[in-house]
């Protein structure tokens, strides 16, 4: 028996070595990476486009990440950037991320289609406030499917990714600093550049894309001259683009604040600073997200479109129609509440809609753009009176996927169409800086978009007298914050 066990054993043994001997590879410039292949896509995981960003590296530039000798395997997903976790473990709101955290995160997850070279390549910068989510939460298998290499990536967050404080400042030198969570991104996007043709993607022709926090930070590396030429198309999901500008100073002031009641003493070294444990930095509020330090990022999105300064690319840019679901903190005016269906209405024009449609015209005086609004409702949610499409709702239906959290049984084929449909879209775009043919370039003297609902379709002056009125009430911010 023991004779037969330790045969069996071999035998194992052998077969997942053939298995692993057959599954997909790619030679990136750091290593090979060793990936699981399904029915529709060569799923590669965790891969390191960045050192990891600890001790002297913390609060500083993303540098290039380690080599390594032997295959690795790429087959299991990696740790969130850290941030707020739920005890109990399940996902966290506005990211949908759970389980182990790690500084070590500057990681990203490449869905590949099968066998094919000069792919359209496809880079999801996830939302969350800046504060929450991770690229493992988002499963890009059907873009894959549908001959697109889609990238997810980790990125810094929260005070770990847009902490500036003078001491930082002082031992920066001639190096940006604060925006640490965009340089992430920019870091992303040049080991796209590098090393995507390896999984069969085009490095000319990346899409850059992403929805909230991720729609802000397409908004801002489309603001940031460090990011030109990285890639070719964006979409903006929900991102705003009104965001009042922000100085160097004001955020020192902020962070150096924020960093006291931390721990650390007022005249803290830059080097103190990095010895502070990040469990102790997860739980510190503040205004995080991309700002004007200075030296990445001088201008604000808002600032560089008035100006004519944003990188000229095709752009998709939208809102979905109940943008209040994200109605918190600083996001509400003075004085602001949300009791009653116009109130909800005059909040999303002023923080999403009103900027959607501003930005698009500007970014129409270059290549094309495309405006959307999303307000389709899913058909497990009209049962309750739902009647608005929440923000974030739109992802599952770009993604042509229903997440974690919605059981199959609740999908119709309704909802299935009008996924195929965005999804569609999306995917069009990428191939050809153009989405779904019956979606017109947007001109502002024609003021046409498309919406996603039921019913659908084209619509000229969508919301113009409302969207009008905030545009002339709440013009976008020229300047910077003292």
């Amino acid at each position: 028996m023991r004779k037969l066990a330790g045969l069996a054993a071999a035998f194992g043994l052998a077969a997942a070595g053939a298995a692993w001997a057959q599954a997909p590879t790619a030679r990136t410039q750091t290593g090979i990476v060793t990936g699981e292949a399904t029915d529709r896509a060569n799923i590669f995981r965790a891969v390191p486009y960045a050192a990891a960003p600890v001790g002297a590296l913390r609060w500083r530039p993303p540098q290039a990440p380690t080599r390594w000798s032997s295959r690795r395997d790429a087959t299991k997903n990696g740790p969130s950037c850290p941030q707020p976790m739920n005890a109990d473990g399940s996902p966290n709101a506005f990211g949908g991320a759970n389980g182990p955290v790690s500084e070590d995160c500057l990681q990203l997850y490449v869905f590949a289609p099968k066998a094919v070279k000069k792919a359209p390549v496809m880079v999801w910068i996830h939302g969350g406030g800046h504060r929450v989510g991770a690229g493992w939460v988002y499963d890009g298998q059907n873009f894959a499917r549908d001959g697109v290499v889609l990238v997810s990536i980790n990125y810094r967050l929260g005070a770990l990714g847009y902490l500036a404080h003078p001491a930082l400042t002082k031992a920066a030198g001639a190096e940006p600093t604060g925006n640490f969570g965009l340089m992430d991104q920019i870091a992303a996007l040049k080991w796209v550049r590098r090393n995507i043709a390896a999984f069969g993607g085009d490095p000319a022709n990346v899409t850059v894309f992403g929805e909230s926090a991720g729609g802000a930070s397409v908004l801002a590396l489309l603001a940031t001259p460090g990011a030109r030429g990285l890639f070719k198309g964006a979409i903006v999901q929900s991102g705003g683009g009104w965001s009042p500008p922000r100085s160097l100073a004001t955020m020192e002031a902020a962070g150096a604040e924020a960093l006291v009641k931390a721990g650390a003493p007022p005249n803290a070294t830059a080097a103190q600073l990095r010895e502070i444990p990040f469990e102790k930095l997860v739980p510190l509020a503040g205004d995080y997200g991309p700002f004007q330090d200075g030296k990445l990022m001088t201008l604000s999105p808002a600032q560089a479109f008035r100006r004519g300064r944003a990188i000229d690319a095709p752009l998709i840019i939208g809102w979905n129609s109940g943008e209040d679901a994200v109605a918190f903190g600083g996001l509400l005016g003075p004085g602001e509440q949300l009791r009653t269906d116009a109130d909800r209405d005059r909040f999303t024009d002023r923080m999403f809609g009103a900027p959607a449609r501003w930005i698009a015209g500007r970014a129409a005086t270059g290549k094309p753009a495309y405006l959307y609004h999303f307000s389709y409702v899913g058909s497990r949610f009209r049962s309750s009176g739902m009647t608005r499409a929440a923000h974030a709702a739109e992802i599952q239906y770009v993604f042509e996927y229903w997440g974690r959290r919605t059981p199959m049984s609740a999908v119709s084929d309704e909802d299935r169409a009008m996924a195929a449909r965005m999804h569609g879209c999306w995917v069009d775009f990428a191939r050809t800086g153009r989405p779904c043919a019956d979606w017109p370039a947007y001109d502002a003297r024609t003021d046409r978009l498309l919406e996603f609902g039921s019913p659908g379709g084209v619509r000229e002056g969508f919301r113009r007298g409302p969207l009008d009125a905030q545009q002339r009430s709440a013009p976008p911010s020229l300047r910077i914050a003292p």
